[in-house]
């Protein structure tokens, strides 16, 4: 760690990237638990994969926006620590795989000379924060949403009240009515709106996708652009208490708005009120970076095929409001390309538009800013580097997770039978090269790492098991969802399972009939009216497993027989408890509260000790074999099982003394008083321990 220690500048994330370094040295010399060490590296992004001995790195980019020179460093990185892959995700981050766990500290810091970060790219907390790809040069957007997006991401990364959830919280920002932010399958969604000239955001609040998909409920028909981030502190913080802690299956903040009802839910949210710092939080829109377009002479270039060059220009370019420009559209196959075409597309966007492109939702790249002039001579660049399939954001553009390549909890391929539906549309469709109304997508699980259950036709990995035991790699078909806009969506019904060879003729099917039945219908549209049983009918042949061949029981893109593996999943960071461990962490969280205390942060420092008490509660509880779902439970269950029987003295009571939090604001003082609680609470616990393991 020597090597880098003083080339950053920053003093906070230095000790972040040294931390893990310690972290690894002594999850190698088998002094911290393989569990809470998995906890620990998902925060910082580094995530286990499908193969064993090397990590996934997911780098964390809010809203898709990646400078130039951050895409060049990211090249860099993925050449020296990688296979120089970069894979594109559906929440607009890019990974990295195949990465030596030891190394991971070094690459971080080579990262963060350029101000990108792993910090919490994966485990229980804020996700990235996501935006439509478009914002600040889309024509229907009342406002640019990026400012916004930005002073939220900044918020809550390393914020104390998003550290250590019961399951990850993720956030979009959508620049109009259109909804490409797709809020309504969100924990937060925030829609752009104008109301009588003020700047705000339509809120949509517990929405989610996985084997349950769930609607958002409309949270705020409007709210002001200063209350965004004080609302989502306060969200944060009711589901920090109340969410489910133990079963992963049952933690995402949608089924926490199922039991509670959003009145419930808002009645605790008032709670919170006085803890929250800021009760207003502006964001100066003006003082983000503006955009400055590079001017160089335009060079003359020769267009070969103009009839291929005139279809790309068709399904390829994005207008914008900004008059005498252009967005291009890179449609990037399942997500993925190399370090070389990065490194020359950096420069490229460096040179002749605003050096930065956007990451897509759908693992596509966007360049914004062209002069309209410079269309043939980037035509003729992007050619080059094999960047000019013509379908960006239409049918023929397909989303898919990567499965069974790397990610543990994939079922079946996902990327091998993407690549082959394209090639299906394109020797057998090529209309729909064009169409932007269809929208395919898959996942190698039910976890809709993919979307597929929010796509209008949807294939999910499974596998299906013949009389003879014999297991082949299986799709779900779904169909009939989509997106609405306004907050409004429509989830796909599951309408077949059948072996994943028989892929290819399901969307066949499926095609043939839309466009035989569809009488002008968006396909969703076309669904509703048709229904599932009308489908069910026409796909059922499909379905027989008694007749299955030698090629059923070898997945998409692979040579060898289907096996069914599925390793522990990483995406909860679940943790198991060892008391001594917990004990050990709640003096760390002590520690972290007389740093931001001494730093001034009093909001930072009352919420570190919060979590040191309950950390601590915990701990005996856990001892006691006593369920610890939810914080609120610990609170409620350490009163009734070590306080109202003497076990333990606490006047008032542990509750009273831990929600302290909610009844003041964070002053100084309390912030003072409060810490010293939970040192002596600590200190208590950590007496009654030794005590009672010495009579055993």
């Amino acid at each position: 760690m020597q090597s880098f220690r003083t080339e950053i500048e920053n003093p906070v994330v230095e000790k972040d990237i040294l931390e893990l370094e310690r972290k690894i040295r002594e999850f190698k010399e088998g002094n911290l638990d393989e569990e809470k060490f998995r906890s620990l590296r998902l925060a910082r992004g580094v995530y286990g994969q499908r193969q064993q001995g090397v990590q996934m790195i997911r780098i964390k980019l809010p809203y898709g926006k990646v400078t130039s020179k951050q895409l060049k460093r990211i090249a860099d990185v993925s050449d020296e620590y990688s296979t120089g892959r970069l894979h594109i995700t559906t929440r607009q981050d890019l990974q990295i795989h195949y990465v030596d766990l030891d190394r991971t500290p070094e690459l971080w810091a080579q990262l963060e000379k350029d101000d990108v970060t792993l910090r919490e790219a994966c485990g229980n907390a804020v996700r990235n924060v996501t935006a439509s790809e478009t914002a600040g040069i889309a024509i229907d957007e009342p406002f640019d949403v990026s400012p916004y997006a930005e002073a939220l991401f900044k918020y809550f990364l390393r914020n104390p009240i998003s550290q250590e959830m019961g399951r990850k919280f993720k956030v979009s920002f959508s620049g109009s009515d259109a909804d490409t932010g797709l809020s309504y399958m969100h924990d937060l969604g925030f829609i752009a709106k104008i109301e009588n000239g003020v700047r705000g955001f339509k809120v949509m609040l517990g929405g989610g996708l996985g084997s349950q998909p769930r609607y958002a409920d409309v949270l705020f028909e409007f709210l002001t652009s200063d209350k965004i981030i004080p609302l989502m502190d306060g969200v944060i913080r009711v589901f920090d208490r109340y969410g489910e802690r133990k079963s992963r299956a049952k933690a995402r903040l949608k089924f926490l708005l199922k039991d509670l009802g959003l009145d419930g839910f808002k009645d605790l949210l008032a709670e919170e009120q006085k803890a929250v710092p800021h009760k207003t939080f502006p964001i100066d829109a003006e003082s983000y970076p503006k955009i400055k377009v590079a001017e160089n002479e335009i060079p003359n270039v020769e267009i070969n095929n103009k009839e291929v060059f005139e279809i790309w220009k068709s399904t390829n370019l994005v207008p914008q409001k900004q008059s005498g420009f252009v967005a291009i559209g890179i449609k990037v196959l399942l997500g993925d390309f190399y370090s070389d075409k990065a490194r020359l597309l950096a420069y490229l966007v460096e040179k002749y538009a605003a050096g930065e492109i956007r990451l897509s939702l759908r693992q596509n790249i966007l360049i914004p800013y062209v002069k309209e002039e410079l269309v043939p001579f980037f035509y003729s660049e992007l050619e080059k580097l094999g960047f000019v399939e013509a379908g960006y954001n239409k049918a023929l553009d397909i989303t898919a997770c990567p499965g069974t390549d790397t990610c543990n909890l994939g079922i079946a391929s996902s990327t091998g039978i993407a690549e082959e539906l394209e090639r299906v549309i394109k020797a057998e469709y090529p209309e729909y090269i064009s169409n932007p109304d269809v929208v395919i997508k898959i996942s190698g699980c039910m976890n809709a790492c993919g979307q597929h259950n929010m796509a209008n036709i949807g294939f999910q990995g499974m596998s299906v098991r013949t009389k003879d035991k014999l297991v082949a790699p299986a799709l779900q078909v779904l169909l009939g969802g989509g997106n609405d806009g306004n907050g409004n969506g429509r989830f796909a019904d599951k309408v077949v399972k059948v072996p994943s060879r028989r892929g290819p003729e399901a969307l066949r099917l499926i095609l043939d009939d839309f466009n035989t039945n569809g009488n002008g219908n968006t396909f969703a549209d076309y669904y509703a009216e048709k229904g599932e049983h009308y489908f069910y009918d026409f796909l059922k042949p499909l379905t027989a497993i008694d007749n299955l061949t030698q090629e059923d029981f070898i997945d998409w893109g692979n040579s060898e027989k289907y096996k069914k593996e599925i390793g522990i999943g990483e995406c909860a960071g679940v943790v198991i408890d060892l008391i001594a461990t917990l004990l050990f962490e709640s003096e760390e969280k002590i520690q972290n509260s007389e740093e931001a205390f001494t730093a001034g942060n009093w909001a930072a420092s009352i919420y570190y000790a919060y979590t040191s008490m309950v950390n601590t509660a915990k701990a005996l509880l856990t001892a006691e074999k006593t369920k610890t779902n939810t914080h609120s439970s610990i609170i409620k269950d350490f009163d009734e099982k070590f306080v109202k029987d003497g076990r333990l003295e606490i006047q008032g009571g542990f509750e009273n003394l831990v929600l302290q939090l909610n009844r003041n604001e964070p002053s100084e003082d309390f912030a003072k008083s409060y810490l010293e609680d939970a040192k002596g609470f600590l200190q208590s616990v950590e007496t009654y321990r030794r005590q009672e393991l010495a009579e055993v």
